[in-house]
């Protein structure tokens, strides 16, 4: 990147590479002299000099002549003086006169030290400092494509569409709008027919006889019952299959192993059931004057549409990692931004320290090991490792934010009132909890997601269907080793007996 230069009236600017910036701070003599002035104050409160009592106003000249017998140099004064006008004034011009975001440190171009050498009280100077600054971001042009982040191409892996949740979903809607005919007179129910009956429940004895009564709960009258599979305990819709209106008959069932009452789970009990009233039932098709009877304005093909997004939905989930980390990859194809050092720096500190703390929980590496990995070689080599991930990570994150200001995607309070009071209940009572940082990341994230959401919903992604196939040589690899170690324990422990 070439430099840009950049002025005002009491600084210059040249944008260097990697969001950095050299500014000259061009300082007036009246600043020089009341930063001397300051330095000189509160070194007279500090400093005890024969001659002069504590916190008397010391001459400047006095007070360089003890610093150069002392530690701080002849030109301590003046140094101090350099780094408080750098404070004071380095922020203000990044931000007033140009419009830019310090990150990090500055520094100057020339130490302190040898700047001071030059330094005179009530004259002018100028200083060269160089900062890092927070990106910018610019998109590319993209042929054809005002909004270049719209449209995005790549691809990702996820299991197949569950097809039978989908007719289950799909059967379940034509059921609440089933319509029921009363059945002709000595008409026996059949499978797809329904029923109301009186029922009594009784447990079964061993012998094939009733026993004691069931609770009320497990009995009931005028109970409708559908005559379809695996609707019911076992049993029930089986003896009922055949009967007609007014048939009496004892039924034998057996409850589900996983019934909520465990006096009754997976136990066998008898019902003497009494037919009051039979119908036939009839599914309706799905057409489009149902999908219309559902919400106006819904043909078959979007109700199928709307509903397999609503049953995929839950699958989808499982692959939004793969699905966000194939749309980040194309974002940053089609944006700019220089990523500063200072920002690659501080992410790869955190990911050393988190990467150190793993080994130390993981067992098997001691903490003076764990020491002695942390240096600053080992951190520059990890550095240098994850600068591309830390530096694409980054772009995405910047431009996923930007996508959020200019289409205005924004969380609902409540969704973030939401995260935030579950993360309050997983904390506990005693642990401490920062509300506004932790609220500040929540919403950051639950925007980020939105914006990614957005971003599927406008993508051209191509989605790989995989089976998740039992992988029998796999599986046979590991029984081996398995096998292997236990030989090698019996070796071991039978060679410790002799």
């Amino acid at each position: 990147m070439s430099a840009e230069t950049d002025g005002s009236e009491t600084s210059i600017l040249t944008r260097l590479p990697e969001s950095a910036v050299e500014l000259t701070l061009k300082i007036p003599g009246s600043a020089t002299a009341a930063a001397y002035e300051k330095a000189c104050m509160e070194l007279s409160k500090q400093i005890s000099i024969p001659g002069f009592r504590k916190g008397a106003k010391i001459p400047p000249q006095v007070l360089e002549q003890s610093m150069a017998a002392g530690k701080g140099g002849k030109n301590a004064l003046r140094v101090e003086a350099i780094n408080s006008l750098l404070t004071k004034l380095i922020e203000s011009a990044l931000k007033d006169d140009h419009g830019l975001e310090p990150i990090g440190q500055p520094n100057l171009v020339t130490p302190a030290e040898e700047v001071a050498n030059d330094f005179t009280p009530g004259e002018p100077i100028e200083l060269l400092v160089k900062c890092d600054v927070w990106p910018e971001i610019s998109w590319k042009n993209v042929e054809d494509k005002e909004k270049p982040y719209l449209g995005l191409e790549g691809a990702y892996k996820r299991k197949p569409f569950n097809q039978e949740k989908f007719d289950k979903a799909l059967n379940d809607l034509r059921e609440r709008y089933v319509t029921l005919e009363p059945a002709s007179e000595g008409s026996i129910l059949a499978e797809g027919d329904s029923c109301r009956v009186n029922m009594v429940g009784y447990m079964a004895n061993e012998d094939g006889t009733k026993g004691e009564p069931l609770p009320n709960a497990a009995s009931g009258d005028d109970v409708e019952i559908v005559i379809g599979p695996g609707r019911y305990m076992e049993g029930l819709v089986e003896g009922i299959v055949g009967a007609k209106v007014g048939d009496d008959r004892t039924v034998t069932v057996t409850f589900p192993p996983n019934l909520k009452d465990k006096t009754l789970a997976g136990k066998q009990a008898m019902f003497d059931v009494t037919v009051l009233e039979a119908s036939h039932r009839t599914l309706p098709e799905v057409t489009d004057e149902f999908a219309a009877g559902v919400r106006a304005g819904l043909t078959a093909a979007t109700l199928k549409e709307e509903l397999q997004k609503a049953v995929d939905s839950e699958d989808a989930k499982e692959y939004v990692g793969p699905r966000n980390a194939a749309l980040g990859s194309a974002l940053a194809e089609v944006m700019d931004v220089e990523v500063p050092d200072t920002l690659v720096t501080n992410q790869a500190r955190e990911k050393f320290a988190m990467m150190m703390t793993e080994m130390r929980d993981q067992g098997g590496v001691s903490d003076e090991e764990i020491k002695n990995q942390i240096n600053p070689e080992n951190f520059s080599k990890y550095k240098e490792i994850a600068k591309h991930d830390i530096i694409r990570d980054f772009k995405v994150s910047m431009a996923t934010d930007e996508i959020a200001r200019l289409e205005g995607i924004e969380v609902p309070d409540f969704q973030v009132e939401e995260q935030l009071q579950a993360i309050k209940k997983d904390a506990g009572e005693d642990e401490q909890f920062d509300e506004t940082m932790i609220r500040g990341k929540v919403e950051t994230t639950l925007q980020r997601q939105l914006v990614f959401d957005f971003l599927a919903d406008q993508s051209s992604l191509k989605v790989e269907y995989i089976n998740e196939e039992f992988n029998e040589e796999m599986m046979q690899k590991l029984a081996d080793e398995s096998l292997e170690r236990e030989q090698k324990l019996e070796e071991e422990s039978a060679g410790e007996e002799e």
